[in-house]
């Protein structure tokens, strides 16, 4: 069976899933403040939603469009099984983006009277989000002084008419922040919102800096992005985007914002945050407002599947033998990691728990398991553990370090790893860690040996 084809705009993805029944059109009207979230989270991982005319306003709000990691192969044009190696081959090979002169992203300005929420649909998601929050924008910065692009989801409250309380971690964005507000200067940004999965997935990209993740989103499809110049900065923006908010981020300000329902499934604190100020907003006709329900199912899978890339490609670099990793949904996507290892030597599963703790701060927990072990199935990664594993023998445990500061249990993020050797050791008699299997089990075509609707009395007696 050939490999679809790769989608390269919001509506393209709409229409594929339209077509395989897995796009719900909710009725018109569905509350702004905590109804559409509820309806798009009862959803979640089986349809897609679209909110006509939300709250009575004019637009529309779609969620849900990559609650699988089976669609998110599927848009990108490859399967499920090889979606972790297109991922990191995209990273490793980018595609330059295409500048045109404008794009579907620019056919409404508005640049005097903005007010946000006259403008777009932007809802209230968790029971005690401080406000309406755009949680799936985009929001692309510029290095001011090498013209250098990043991309990445923070969490922006809607704070005032033309104001937005942004949360900028000690990342990319950061950086080039502080460039800006050292020359007295705000940083120049646009905050994108309702774009193609591929660069929905892009922008989790964990690479160096200097690289634009919207050239990785191009290399994704296997085409060059279109992008477009915004109209009151130097910023670069998806063409075939839905809605572009321009503005800076304002320098030596900050305004309180939160609490926002983040991935743990917890709420990230109130406390003061940087602030940007909006220049222009610009959309298609009809725009579509892309909501991402904070600890639901895209939250979750946007953030795992480029951090399982990033982390095998590590673990390898070191450990041969590491064949796949995945970080579980029960660990929300970011805490806890399953390893598949080839075991060669004993004493090597250790090491490589230790790999993962320095691959990424936020593993919590790790598990590695051998070759013989689904570890996309929790249930297969509790077996290994049920009847490979010895808390006495296979326990690492590494006190004061540094994980997630989301994460409730920890100090200011400085908590306890914990590492399990579930592998079989190699010297062990043949059939003492053998699994039980019925040979052709796999093979057989239950459509051609089970009667559709048959009744039990007819066939017992003949």
């Amino acid at each position: 069976m050939s490999d679809p084809a790769p989608v390269r705009s919001l509506r393209d993805w709409l229409d594929r899933l339209a077509a395989s029944g897995r796009l719900s059109v909710a009725r018109p009207r569905i509350g702004l403040r905590h109804e559409a979230a509820a309806v798009a989270n009862r959803l979640d991982g089986r349809s897609a939603t679209l909110f006509p005319r939300p709250g009575g306003r004019p637009g529309t709000i779609v969620s849900g469009l990559v609650s699988s990691r089976a669609w998110m192969a599927e848009a990108l044009g490859t399967r499920e099984d090889r979606l972790i190696a297109h991922f990191q081959r995209a990273c490793a090979e980018p595609l330059p983006w295409r500048e045109r002169e404008t794009g579907p992203a620019q056919q409404v300005v508005h640049r005097s009277d903005i007010d946000i929420l006259r403008i777009l649909p932007v809802p209230t998601l968790n029971e005690h989000d401080s406000g309406p929050y755009i949680s799936a924008g985009l929001m692309i910065s510029r290095d001011p002084e090498t013209g250098a692009q990043n991309v990445a989801i923070l969490r922006c409250q809607v704070s005032g008419p033309d104001r937005i309380g942004v949360l900028v971690l000690p990342r990319h964005t950061d950086n080039f922040y502080r460039k800006a507000e050292a020359a007295g200067r705000g940083l120049e940004v646009a905050l994108v919102v309702g774009v193609d999965p591929a660069c929905l997935l892009a922008s989790q990209a964990i690479v160096p800096l200097g690289h634009d993740e919207l050239e990785i989103a191009g290399a994704l499809t296997g085409a060059p992005l279109d992008v477009v110049k915004c109209l009151t900065n130097n910023v670069r923006v998806p063409a075939e985007a839905e809605i572009v908010i321009e503005g800076r981020i304002l320098p030596e300000v900050r305004e309180l914002e939160g609490p926002f329902g983040e991935f743990p499934q917890y709420y990230g604190e109130r406390a003061k945050r940087h602030v940007m100020t909006v220049d222009a907003i610009t959309h298609r006709e009809s725009p579509i407002f892309h909501m991402i329900v904070g600890g639901g199912l895209e939250h979750l899978l946007l953030g795992a599947i480029p951090r399982e890339a990033t982390i095998l490609a590590s673990l390898q670099r070191s450990f041969p033998g590491v064949e796949d990793v995945h970080l579980s949904l029960g660990g929300v996507g970011r805490y806890h990691l399953y390893v598949k290892l080839r075991k060669s030597q004993e004493g090597e599963a250790k090491n490589v728990l230790l790999g993962a703790f320095a691959a990424h701060y936020d593993i919590k927990h790790a598990v590695v398991v051998d070759t013989d072990v689904d570890i996309h199935d929790p249930q297969e990664v509790e077996w290994a553990v049920s009847t490979r594993f010895q808390a006495d023998r296979d326990l690492v445990v590494i006190a004061g370090s540094q994980g997630s500061k989301l994460d409730p249990s920890t100090q200011d993020g400085v908590g306890a790893k914990m590492g399990l050797d579930a592998t079989a050791p190699l010297d062990a008699p043949p059939m003492k860690f053998t699994r039980i299997r019925v040979p052709g089990e796999a093979e057989v075509d239950l459509a051609a040996v089970i009667v559709p609707e048959a009744d039990w009395r007819d066939a017992v007696s003949g």
